[in-house]
């Protein structure tokens, strides 16, 4: 086969698989082993393209996730492309956004058509399929497009790798077929995690397809660093020859070092940028950390040995001035030292491959490129070892999510709260953001009065992370401006849920805040900074306490363990009693589930049902109000439930409760056929 890329193989390394290629973009010649410096918005932080083209960058990276929401496709089309928009005459890698919908902040779901995600930027829901990414991509004017695949943690059992890299075979197909014509070069992505044997089987299938390159996907996503080297290395040695291998996100210096020790040619990372940004520099007598006290009075140069802008012109001293004020100057001028040190490193590395003495380098570089400041070591304090906190309490003990965030675990039933997505990214999505909690705060006043405080059930307090997220937000526009009150009144009958959480705050940073303390300690808070804001908490079984309660909630956050585990807790009769507690003003209820059965009991209690954003394995979740809420200034903005869903429900073979009786069933279904919901316009 063929490739765009007339790649030629210039060298080979003896005792290593390393190797030195040259290959021919649609702007300019590329030399390899190289380094592609990230660019993800179009543009690498903190740097100029002037003096990346002066570090020798070859090939920018960009995201077509980013760039898709803002600034659109539209923007390049009309513009030409990216390389005219961001002023960047040479060549441009445009990852599919595979990763970045993996790793999202907010839910997300994955089907065999693509990945629908809500945007971060005004919450639309988007469904990004590889016909989507490639037309994009295609738009973007990038030189070398990556197919759309699906990425999970490395670490992720074989049955979910599997069909993880199966439908990545498929997108591949399709993602080759959206192409067409385009002179645009695509690089498949190897996955199957960390095993061998789906490793060599998508090798093999992606070999059969017609791409430019081949990429090592699903690595640095949870595995250590003996694993992913072997992994490298297998994978590397299925692909074939002839193409350019590219290990997608990684690394260090030293991890570039090995990878290419071991057959791969191409690298992207945000790492010189980002250490950077914190003070970190990479240089030829080690690690430094700008930040370091010792750095205060030194008039050296950043390194003696490298001729960059920055290491000619400015001293630690004034780096390290800059380091500690926070300054964006020193992000710009460290990223830019680090940049020159990337590309120094990788012209280093192909000139031994070429004169044959690659293996000398890497067993020097190797314990070099491990090294803190050589010449200012890094002395350890000594420090005290702390007792660890207990990882389970009653029937609930601390889970740790394949993406590496903590949550709390119900024993018996097997239920994760934020199963996946991190507790308080899920809470700001589903719960906060979803509400408009924000702006109805802000919104003070309504038709010329006060309005009276926001009152927020919140059902089912578990770990708390809905109600920190709730108070996260009332702080926010606190400090924005006048807002008002707001009190939250949480029910649970166990709080050893967030006992637990409590007692590992280190892996639940936010409950290091006083309100989950006192609400252990005394089961109400009031904040001190913000005397509008109020916590509450209701002990014991919702369906018994709901009545007891005499505050008609505004907003209610419903996140009860599912139907399996508390059928009470999603019956008819709960939301029933529900809406009656709402009484006769707006109310809106926001939750997890889009099963049908919660559906149908919250529209035969009298509430009005909305499709809701999605969350984690979920298209949709769903949303509740009152009738009073109809004419509300959110409701309009909900996706209600229509025709089609009322046709697909009379469908349904299981559309009601499996334990009601005939004659209740039948009522039920009046409900339901009468509801004003479904009546013509």
């Amino acid at each position: 086969m063929s490739s765009r890329l007339q790649f030629r193989l210039d060298a080979l390394a003896s005792g290593s698989r390393a190797r030195a290629a040259t290959f021919k973009t649609l702007h300019n010649e590329v030399k390899t082993p190289l380094f592609m410096p990230v660019g993800t918005q179009a543009t690498v932080k903190a740097q100029l393209t002037q003096s990346l083209e002066d570090a020798g960058s070859q090939i920018l990276l960009a995201n077509t996730y980013h760039l898709l929401l803002r600034p659109g496709a539209e923007v390049f089309r009309q513009l030409g492309d990216i390389h005219r928009f961001m002023s960047w005459e040479r060549s441009v890698l445009t990852d599919s956004g595979g990763f970045q919908i993996f790793s999202l902040p907010h839910a997300r779901s994955m089907s065999e058509e693509g990945a629908v995600f809500q945007s971060y930027l005004d919450g639309q829901t988007i469904l990004l399929s590889p016909e989507v990414s490639i037309e994009t991509q295609k738009a973007i004017g990038s030189d070398i497009m990556m197919v759309l695949d699906q990425c999970i943690p490395s670490t992720a059992p074989e049955s979910v790798a599997k069909e993880a890299m199966e439908i990545t075979h498929r997108w591949a197909r399709r993602s080759l077929e959206a192409r067409g014509e385009s002179p645009q070069s695509m690089f498949g992505i190897v996955q199957g995690a960390l095993f061998e044997s789906l490793r060599k089987e998508s090798a093999s299938c992606l070999g059969e397809m017609p791409f430019d390159g081949f990429a090592i996907g699903g690595l640095a996503v949870g595995e250590g660093k003996e694993a992913r080297e072997s992994v490298c290395e297998f994978t590397a040695s299925l692909l074939p020859a002839d193409r350019p291998r590219y290990l997608m996100g990684v690394g260090t210096p030293l991890d570039i070092l090995e990878a290419v020790h071991r057959g791969v040619d191409m690298f992207d990372c945000i790492i010189p940028t980002q250490v950077a940004q914190r003070g970190g520099a990479f240089t030829s007598r080690g690690f430094l950390q700008l930040r370091r006290g010792i750095y205060k009075f030194s008039n050296e140069a950043l390194d003696p040995e490298c001729p960059c802008p920055t290491c000619r012109r400015y001293n630690r001293a004034y780096l390290h001035h800059l380091t500690k004020t926070k300054e964006t100057l020193g992000w710009q001028l460290l990223g830019q030292h680090n940049i020159y040190f990337y590309h120094s490193l990788m012209r280093e590395i192909r000139a031994s491959i070429l004169e044959d003495r690659f293996l000398r380098l890497y067993a020097e570089k190797r314990v070099f490129l491990q090294e803190d400041d050589l010449d200012n070591p890094v002395v350890t304090p000594k420090v005290k070892r702390k007792k660890s906190p207990p990882q389970k309490l009653g029937e609930y003990e601390v889970h740790i999510a394949m993406e590496g965030f903590a949550s709390i675990r119900h024993v018996s039933s097997g239920e994760i709260m934020h199963s996946r997505t991190a507790p308080m990214e899920e809470a700001r999505a589903l719960y906060v953001e979803q509400s408009f909690l924000g702006e109805r705060l802000a919104a003070r006043l309504f038709s010329g009065e006060v309005r009276p405080p926001l009152v927020v059930w919140d059902v089912g307090l578990g770990a708390a992370a809905n109600a920190m997220a709730a108070i996260e937000s009332y702080e926010s526009e606190a400090r924005k401006g006048e807002v008002r009150p707001m009190r939250i009144v949480s029910f649970e009958n166990d709080l050893n849920s967030l006992e637990l959480a409590f007692r590992n705050s280190d892996k639940f940073l936010y409950l290091r805040h006083s309100g989950p303390a006192w609400i252990l300690k005394q089961g109400e808070w009031v904040s001190r900074e913000f005397p509008g804001l109020s916590w509450r908490l209701v002990k014991g079984d919702f369906v018994k306490e709901l009545k007891r309660v005499e505050e008609r909630p505004e907003v209610i956050f419903y996140d009860m363990f599912s139907s399996k585990t508390c059928v009470d807790q999603w019956s008819h009769a709960l939301f029933r009693d529900l809406f009656q507690a709402c009484g006769s003003g707006a109310s809106e209820l926001f939750t997890y589930t889009c099963s049908t059965a919660s559906r149908v009991a919250m529209l035969a209690a009298g509430f009005f049902v909305a499709k809701g954003r999605n969350a984690g394995e979920k298209q949709e979740t769903t949303i509740a109000f009152t009738p009073e809420a109809r004419l509300g200034e959110f409701t309009e903005r909900y996706d209600c439930l229509g025709a089609e869903w009322l046709k697909r429900w009379r469908r349904s073979a299981a559309k009601m409760p499996s334990d009601f009786t005939l004659e209740q069933r039948l009522e039920l279904e009046s409900k339901i056929e009468g509801h004003l919901q479904f009546e013509e316009p």
